[in-house]
């Protein structure tokens, strides 16, 4: 039986942490939550010789462990609770070449913990162009630690690496240097009443917010080292902070060259134009352009194919099976559903691919710092770009990213209004809607689809900005807080980091949406297929009042009176009197409902009712955009229409039609009031803004 060590991977964010980690890992590794918090916990498991394997931790990225955010109290608290399942045998500190003196920071810190410590310095492929030269057996000698020079892109050091963790064991522990030095006397009566302690954790204890092993911290012996000022340990901290800063300073002149004519300026220059204060949005604008064109003209062809291949499906299942009820369910509930969503893949893959490319590329930071010019007139925090611009892909981990905004008010406004960004979830109800609405052609090469998808994005985007500017006229906050962001080197992005990103993230919305669409879909197609009173009598009542239709359309009318007369139509038929001055009829109504549930829902459950409402086997309404493109009301008007596109469109712009993220709202805020706020506030702006919509293009 294979032993089992843990490894926690640890370091400032941009250092390629994540490269290290996919290196290592591969496919073997998985994302959850850490214990009772909401913070992202990836882990996965690599194989080091025949009867070792490593539990890896990637831990959230942090500059130091003078934790300042619940992000980097996470780190705190692992690195100091022994007792933890999770606890580290082994941390392995990733660095970045270029930035050796701000990464040591950390290091020298995690080496005061006592733990078996190895350096990483990443991206060695860039020290020649930079001019960067190591003398490693020495800097391995001042630090006390064994190095490993990696290049994940050239796929370089990796087996060094895991060598290297293998023989943790003959690791010193010795810290780099005596931070004690900063006031001996202090220290001193510190390590007097506590002998059994280790220092440099009690010192953690006391002048941060985290927990300890068995130390109680109330306790009258920790209490009297807490007669210091908040002032004073900040001092303490900062004494601190500089001693090792020196200590580094020195390590580095003697094991590290650079030869500054090597070195070459292309970042500062293509930073002056990309961050330009016209050009910079000019050019973020072309990008998001080409984005959604791309995810037009590339998706078009494997969605089609998807769709026909679910639609062929659904026939093949009924022509095979005896008829029947459980038939009915797989073509009509089961296939039809999950096509509604597994239709969208390659959109949303494709989605993902490019916020990808654009974080690996190092852009993204870029559009972050460019952005925060405009955040900050708005009231908001700098800091809230970042769960802005993340909340394209969902807004759960986007609230949850707003923990490393210090001030409440500011990190309150930021999570109300990050629902309002366009998410992936409501992708797919963009791209039916806007596909059976809006006319294909273009302007200046860009499609009018892909136009109008962006538009929805940017007004996503600028409707967040102008609820936080209301927001913080009525909160009456300050903005006090300092945006501080890293802006990593430019470099091509990593095919393997960008593959499993969409990989992982594709597989995510599948399954996390699809659990939840295909049960819907069952439950949507048993209150489709029965009912009370009318439903059992429906060919009765059709026949006696349609005397001279042909034996296909007799049939088709007689589905639909059954749909109408059905548990669901009952439900739809109740509620269509408020929706309908929006432009929308009871099928529609049904999909806003369950859509709540999660806003792609919308999409399956409009697939599933029109399958079981139509009885036609025409060929060509078989796809779930042409069914949704032919149906009519009674007098013949179709339903989706450009006004009644463009309601629909703008309703799920603005409505907060996510119960995940209310739930995690509540979390975030301890408190079911502001979700409450949440969800009456913007269901009321998108059913004005909707109302105001039809009204006037109908």
């Amino acid at each position: 039986m294979s032993k089992q060590i843990n490894v926690a991977l640890i370091g400032n964010p941009n250092t390629g942490k994540t490269s290290v980690f996919n290196a290592l890992t591969g496919l073997n590794q998985k994302v959850g939550n850490y214990p009772g918090i909401t913070v992202d916990k990836k882990e996965g498991v690599c194989k080091l010789s025949r009867n070792l394997k490593a539990h890896i931790i990637d831990l959230p990225g942090t500059y130091s462990i003078n934790a300042s955010s619940i992000d980097e109290n996470v780190v705190v608290e692992l690195l100091l609770n022994k007792n933890d399942k999770d606890y580290p045998d082994v941390a392995v500190i990733v660095s970045d070449v270029e930035n050796l003196k701000r990464n040591l920071l950390l290091f020298t810190q995690i080496k005061d913990l006592k733990i078996p410590s190895i350096l990483v310095i990443n991206m060695a492929d860039r020290m020649k162009r930079k001019g960067i030269s190591l003398n490693i057996p020495l800097l391995e000698e001042k630090l006390h630690t064994k190095i490993a020079v990696v290049s994940t892109r050239k796929n370089e050091g990796i087996s060094e690496l895991k060598a290297l963790i293998e023989d943790y064991r003959n690791i010193s522990t010795e810290p780099c240097l005596d931070t004690s030095t900063i006031d001996n006397t202090y220290f001193e009566s510190l390590k007097k009443t506590f002998p059994d302690q280790e220092l440099y954790k009690l010192w953690l204890v006391i002048c941060q917010d985290v927990n300890f092993g068995k130390v109680d911290r109330n306790a009258p012996d920790i209490s009297e080292f807490k007669t210091k000022s908040e002032s004073d340990i900040k001092r303490l901290q900062q004494k601190e902070t500089i001693k090792r800063y020196q200590f580094i300073n020195n390590v580095l002149k003697e094991g590290q060259t650079i030869d500054k004519s090597k070195a070459t300026d292309l970042r500062s220059r293509f930073d002056r134009v990309l961050t330009h204060k016209v050009w910079g949005y000019v050019i973020f604008f072309a990008i998001l352009l080409l984005i959604f064109q791309a995810i037009y003209d590339w998706a078009s062809v494997p969605m089609d194919f998807i769709d026909a291949s679910f639609a062929s499906l659904a026939d093949w299942v009924k022509e095979v099976l005896p008829a029947g009820v459980f038939t009915n369910l797989l073509a009509e509930g089961v296939v039809a559903g999950i096509g509604g969503v597994v239709i969208f893949i390659p959109q949303i893959a494709f989605l993902f691919l490019f916020i990808s490319v654009l974080e690996e590329s190092g852009y993204m930071s870029r559009v972050v710092f460019l952005m925060d010019r405009v955040m900050r007139r708005f009231g908001l925090s700098g800091k809230s770009v970042v769960p802005l611009i993340s909340g394209t892909a969902c807004a759960i981990p986007a609230v949850m990213a707003t923990r490393n905004i210090e001030s409440w008010k500011e990190r309150l406004i930021t999570i109300l209004v990050t629902p309002f960004t366009t998410c992936s979830a409501r992708l797919p109800v963009y791209l039916i809607i806007i596909a059976l609405v809006i006319p294909e052609g273009s302007f200046l090469g860009f499609s009018y689809q892909a136009l109008t998808l962006m538009l929805l994005y940017i007004l996503g985007f600028g409707s967040a900005v102008f609820a936080a500017y209301i927001l913080n006229k009525v909160l009456k906050t300050k903005s006090k807080s300092f945006f501080v962001i890293e802006m990593p080197s430019y470099k091509v992005p990593l095919l393997k980091n960008v593959g499993l990103t969409v990989l992982e993230k594709t597989k995510t919305f599948v399954f996390e949406a699809g659990k939840i669409i295909l049960a819907i879909s069952i439950i949507l197609w048993v209150l489709a297929s029965y009912g009370p009173g009318d439903f059992n009598n429906a060919e009765t009542i059709v026949t006696a009042e349609n005397p001279n239709l042909s034996e296909v359309e007799l049939e088709d009318e007689i589905a639909s009176f059954k749909l109408e007369h059905s548990y669901i139509g009952i439900v739809g038929k109740a509620i269509e009197p408020a929706i309908k001055p929006l432009g929308y009829d009871w099928k529609i109504g049904i999909g806003l409902v369950t859509s709540f549930a999660a806003r792609e829902v919308f999409v399956g459950t409009l697939a599933t009712i029109y399958s079981v409402g139509s009885a036609n086997d025409n060929e060509d309404e078989d796809t779930i955009k042409s069914k949704m493109a032919a149906e009519t009301y009674s007098n013949g008007a179709k339903v989706f229409t450009l006004a009644s596109g463009i309601s629909l469109l703008l309703f799920y712009a603005f409505a907060m039609q996510c119960m995940s993220t209310l739930a995690i709202v509540k979390r975030e805020t301890k408190s079911w009031k502001w979700p409450i706020i949440q969800l009456i506030g913007m269901s009321a702006i998108a059913y004005i803004i909707a109302l105001i919509a039809f009204q006037f293009l109908k």
